[in-house]
């Protein structure tokens, strides 16, 4: 079986396109498909450099999210049948989750796929039935495979965790990645005036256009939180989401009113922080962490990608054989939404 993988941890040399893998054998309560495409995270990157406690066996298959088809059944699975279109929840958790039970199970011990269990780009993957949606004909499968740990991400930390209503401001530190692509669309889906942090004149007018009101080209405007303030009428906007970290959390807290809440996703620019803890006491500033979200959100994101409501943003397509172009085009910051590779054929 021919996979995308990395043989180590290290630079870019390190990941391969390899022909040897086995073919995985779903057991009860688990199905095998044959995949058509998947998408890179910038957690693939993380997983390719490592870090203290990351033991994985290699080669290590990459990848959170995908789609593909419906190949073979483990025993009991009847929801699906061979030949079903669907695709991928990236959140893998223990089946004796009590968490299971109450709706919120991304707050338990969980896996990701590609992260500290096996991918799915390769030729075939074996997944939980609890980790499957059907996905209708009209949805590619690059489309259905660029959704998952973004969108999720996005809806569980505005909707769920952030609680955002009509009317409430968001700023958006970042454009051009999914997380962000997915979360100004998502914000405006919610009736939020959406103002967008960019790093270049295209990057904005790219945000403009999936609904952003108001852009800020960092590369003209550096202190964009400053500039945040003069916007809102030295108000602050309700919330912020920020997964860049280390270098933006200080102006992403400055940019909030009082009262304000700041949504925490990731920490692409590393995530250790110097916090005058007075900019949270005595402005009573939320600070709310979040990462990935129940299947139960999953669902509902791929429902508003399914008629349309939300619309997948695509950078770039590969073919599996060149996975490490597609991971060093995601590392650059050269496209704007997400890297998909094409498995089949």
């Amino acid at each position: 079986m021919r996979g995308a993988v990395i043989t180590g941890h290290g630079g870019p040399e390190v990941v391969a396109v390899v022909d040897d893998l086995p073919i995985p054998q779903p057991q009860s309560g688990e199905v095998r498909l044959k995949m058509k495409a998947a998408a890179l995270n910038r957690l693939d990157l993380w997983v390719r450099l490592g870090w203290p406690g990351l033991n994985l066996p290699m080669p290590h298959i990459i990848c959170a999210d995908g789609a593909g088809v419906v190949d073979a059944l483990g025993a009991g699975v009847t929801a699906f049948a061979v030949g079903d279109r669907v695709c991928i929840d990236p959140t893998i958790v223990e089946p004796d989750s009590p968490a299971l039970m109450t709706g919120l199970e991304n707050q338990s011990r969980i896996h990701i796929l590609g992260e500290s269990v096996t991918g799915v780009a390769s030729e075939y993957a074996v997944l939980p039935v609890r980790n499957l949606m059907k996905m209708p004909d009209h949805v590619s499968y690059e489309e259905a495979a660029s959704v998952g740990l973004v969108y999720l991400t996005a809806w569980h930390s505005l909707m769920t965790r952030g609680g955002l209503r009509a009317g409430e401001s968001v700023l958006i530190v970042g454009a051009g990645g999914g997380v962000n692509s997915a979360s100004i669309q998502i914000a405006k889906l919610a009736g939020a005036i959406v103002y967008v942090v960019g790093s270049n004149a295209e990057k904005c007018q790219k945000a403009t256009e999936l609904g952003a009101d108001v852009t800020i080209n960092r590369e003209i405007i550096p202190n964009w939180s400053k500039e945040m303030y003069k916007m809102t009428n030295r108000q602050g906007v309700d919330v912020v989401i920020d997964n860049v970290g280390t270098s933006t959390f200080n102006d992403s807290i400055r940019a909030l009113r009082i009262g304000g809440r700041m949504l925490v996703v990731g920490n692409t620019s590393g995530p250790f922080v110097e916090l005058d803890l007075r900019q949270v006491f005595a402005r009573q500033i939320s600070i709310i962490g979040s990462t990935m979200g129940p299947h139960q959100d999953y669902v509902k994101v791929m429902n508003l990608v399914f008629n349309g409501t939300l619309k997948p943003v695509i950078g770039a397509v590969y073919p599996l054989n060149q996975a490490k172009e597609a991971q060093a085009t995601l590392a650059e910051f050269e496209v704007f939404g997400k890297v998909v590779l094409m498995i089949d054929g």
